[in-house]
């Protein structure tokens, strides 16, 4: 794959186990009164098990609907100005949903369009907290991270979780290791590059402001990067660029900066009363084009929160160590043990 730059998943899915360690090394780590969403599924042997835990999920996640979002009111909607807070009730408690951003072109791809070449994998994984009552916050994690997991003796690549156990393993993973409560994450959104460019077309495109000139070549697969710095409108193509490319000096750190410059111009698009106008027709075109366990409703609810709010994200991002050659040029988190990952609203 292109260059990688920031916060990056062949066997088969190994079981759930508590004992997943935080940064390669020690172990990592509710249920509200008629709030309880399903849990993911945990991961199994094989994928048709997997599958039909996430269809049996959203069956569950259904029946409770009604207890986190109300039935919308559509009397006089057509009457009301385009504005995030009229596309739907917001949820009535924070949500957290995990972003696996593939270094795939499409879902069900066998391989990447990445290097090194394989299975495809997370490029990208976020944790975001949709606060009816807050501000949207965003946790970058560190796809170069190492974690151990169940029959694997070295540690891997937090990144690298897609590829064994797909979405149930990696969202075990980040569970414990940021400590959060089971159910959470409550819903999860695979999102291939294919997709983000859609989305970006769809908006027609982003003002972004690139920090440098972003120039690679990679002719075994004929993937071109050239970006000038500077504000500047760029396309969906151009915008892939951006989210790939990888600083040799800055490596996937200065990758996850570059991601959350995409992520505030996709807010601040999607903000405008005409795109705003526009959001149930993108659901509908992105149907099949990713992979999520959240409902058309469920989708325009946490936009409309997300949206609304008129402050700035609340970007976290995790310190690390130096590259540990003895981990395979993994990284370790460097916080003190004991330590929140990921402070709560």
């Amino acid at each position: 794959m292109p260059p990688r730059r920031d916060s990056q998943p062949s066997s088969q899915a190994s079981s759930r186990s508590r004992e997943t360690v935080r940064s390669g090394g020690a172990s990592g780590k509710g249920r509200r009164r008629g709030l309880q969403w399903p849990r993911l599924p945990r991961p199994k042997k094989e994928s048709l098990v997997t599958g039909g835990l996430f269809l049996i999920g959203a069956l569950l996640g259904s029946t409770v609907l009604g207890l986190v979002w109300r039935e919308p009111d559509r009397a006089g909607s057509d009457s009301l100005e385009n504005t995030p807070a009229t596309l739907a009730e917001k949820p009535r408690r924070p949500i957290t949903v995990l972003v696996i951003g593939l270094d795939g072109e499409r879902i069900g791809d066998a391989v990447n369009n990445a290097a090194p070449a394989g299975p495809p994998g997370a490029d990208a994984l976020l944790l975001v907290r949709v606060n009816p009552k807050g501000p949207l916050q965003v946790l970058n994690l560190p796809v170069e991270l190492a974690v151990r997991i169940p029959g694997s003796s070295e540690p891997v690549g937090l990144g690298s979780l897609y590829q064994r156990g797909g979405v149930a393993l990696t969202a075990d993973v980040v569970r414990e290791l940021v400590g959060l409560e089971p159910p959470r994450p409550d819903r999860f959104l695979v999102l291939p590059r294919s997709a983000l460019r859609r989305i970006v077309d769809r908006v027609g495109g982003l003002e972004l402001s690139p920090p440098q000139v972003m120039r690679y070549q990679d002719k075994a697969q004929k993937y071109k990067i050239d970006l000038q710095s500077g504000l500047q409108r760029l396309n969906g193509s151009q915008v892939e660029q951006l989210v790939r490319f990888r600083d040799p000096g800055l490596g996937d750190s200065g990758r996850r900066i570059d991601h959350q410059l995409v992520e505030t111009g996709l807010r601040e698009r999607f903000r405008q009363p005409e795109q705003v106008a526009q959001l149930p027709d993108l659901l509908r075109d992105l149907q099949g084009q990713v992979e999520t366990n959240l409902s058309a409703r469920e989708s325009l609810s946490l936009l409309s929160a997300g949206l609304d709010d008129q402050r700035p994200i609340q970007f976290t991002r995790l310190s690390l160590k130096p590259a540990n050659k003895d981990f395979g040029g993994l990284r370790q988190l460097d916080v003190p043990p004991g330590k929140a990952l990921w402070k709560a609203p």
